[in-house]
């Protein structure tokens, strides 16, 4: 799995591409190199040839065939590369160090290459040579050739090794781009878990900086003073948020419990009592309202982390149903719970998993019209827990299903509906908490919510008295 992460990183790939540029022009210069060399040296063969032909010719034609086959005979015992052969007609060797004529063409401009064989000590060699042959007076024949063997190895012993040196190329650049891409992955995870563990919630984590001043360390110190920078401000943030948690909390209360007071105090006034009521109705719908946002923001922080135990996620869900059952009987719904089985075990806050349980539930009664059905399911598939929640209610289109977990935002079919649209917020922010999923389906008809999380091995801490405390949060 590592090895597929590392053959997929940028730095590998800037490797083999450089590496496969730089394998072509390496291999088309050599390539270039060789061809030029081995055409220079073939050139400079035929001119030494054809300027020898030339003298041979010259002292035939001027001095007659004995003078020719002497200097053929001398130039044959003192020579090792150069071929001189005369024949005649019949192409009967008459001088020259080849006992016999090779099998080639008869006389013309063209240079050609053939086999011959040399005696080396007792053994006979196969060789190699490039000559010339031109036709004399008289019917003779003179071949003037260069041993070429030792070159057409060379040639030969480059042709091979050429491919061998761009495979050992291409197979230690490889080796070098995983080496390179291990040490930039390495790099990267350090960022990415440090990364991991601030989207978590603890904005006490830093990048680790190295000493060597790359661009890695600068990027990392660069990340680092944005984190300060944005601890700082949450701090700040958190500071403003327990501000107004003290200083509005308690005017709010006892705002209303003056208006209650105020309201007994008119019991013999009906309209008076009625808009008092009223007020303390939306009084309650405002402390509702700062409580779930204190909420929300307390499980986006991860604050609560310290506080997470393992718990039973049945007894939860068996809670919160037996104080909503009531509830959805009164408003004519069928409610039904399937929390039976084995011990189910997750790791988390159980005041915040109870809240967004409860707000589920009551979301379920608050949309589904009388006569409708409510269930209230946990499963799991070994791995994962799983909490159903499914109605029978309008539900809701799957284009707005990616925005309703958003704050105060209500769909047109409960605009008309008690709540402040921050039910399903929290209820996002509690699964992102936990690392767990929130995926809203339909019911057909109706919604179909489903909490999922990852399964504990252990209970390790008691469960608390029940019933837990639960605000209805819309």
């Amino acid at each position: 799995m590592r090895t597929h992460r590392v053959l997929r990183t940028q730095a590998f790939r800037f490797v083999a591409i450089y590496l496969g540029i730089f394998a072509v022009s390496a291999a088309a210069l050599v390539g270039f190199l060789y061809w030029n060399t081995a055409r220079v040296l073939d050139r400079e063969t035929d001119e030494t040839i054809r300027a020898e032909v030339a003298g041979l010719v010259e002292q035939y034609q001027r001095l007659g065939l004995p003078v020719l086959t002497d200097v053929i005979s001398r130039r044959s015992a003192r020579s090792e590369q150069g071929i001189y052969v005369l024949a005649d007609r019949d192409h009967r060797v008459i001088a020259g160090n080849l006992d016999l004529w090779p099998s080639v063409a008869t006389a013309g401009d063209t240079f050609i290459e053939f086999e011959f064989e040399r005696r080396d000590g007792q053994a006979l060699q196969l060789r190699q040579a490039r000559g010339q042959i031109f036709e004399l007076a008289q019917g003779y024949f003179l071949l003037v050739a260069r041993d070429v063997r030792d070159r057409r190895e060379i040639e030969r012993l480059f042709s091979t090794a050429l491919p061998w040196s761009v495979a050992w190329m291409i197979l230690l650049g490889v080796g070098g781009g995983v080496l390179i891409s291990r040490n930039f992955l390495a790099r990267l995870d350090v960022i990415n878990r440090t990364s991991r563990e601030i989207i978590a919630g603890d904005l006490t984590k830093r990048v680790p900086v190295t000493k060597t001043g790359d661009e890695f360390d600068d990027l990392s110190g660069h990340l680092n003073r944005m984190l300060d920078r944005i601890e700082r401000l949450m701090h700040g943030m958190r500071e403003v948020s327990d501000n107004v948690a003290h200083d509005l909390r308690s005017p709010l209360n006892r705002l209303r419990g003056r208006l209650e007071a105020l309201s007994r105090q008119q019991a013999s006034n009906p309209d008076v009592k009625s808009d008092i009521d009223a007020a303390v109705e939306e009084t309650d719908r405002l402390i509702n309202t700062f409580n779930a946002l204190l909420l929300i923001a307390e499980a986006e922080a991860g604050s609560v982390r310290e506080s997470m135990t393992e718990f039973d996620l049945r007894e939860i869900v068996r809670g919160i149903c037996d104080l909503y059952e009531p509830v959805a009987e009164d408003a004519g719904l069928a409610f039904e719970q399937r929390t039976d089985g084995a011990p189910m075990n997750v790791h988390g806050n159980q005041n915040l998993v109870s809240q967004a349980v409860a707000n589920l539930v009551d979301n379920a009664i608050k949309y589904t019209p009388a006569g409708g059905k409510i269930q209230v399911i946990v499963e799991s598939d070994g791995q994962r827990a799983s909490l159903i929640v499914a109605d029978t209610g309008p539900g809701i289109a799957p284009e707005d299903r990616g925005r309703v977990t958003e704050r105060f935002v209500r769909l047109e079919a409960s605009r008309n509906s008690p709540g402040t649209g921050l039910g399903l917020s929290l209820v996002a922010a509690v699964a992102h908490l936990h690392d767990a999923e929130l995926i809203l389906d339909d019911n057909k008809p109706g919604l179909r919510a489903t909490l999922r999380f990852a399964r504990a091995k252990t209970v390790t801490r008691a469960l608390p008295q029940w019933p837990p405390r639960i605000e209805t949060l819309h």
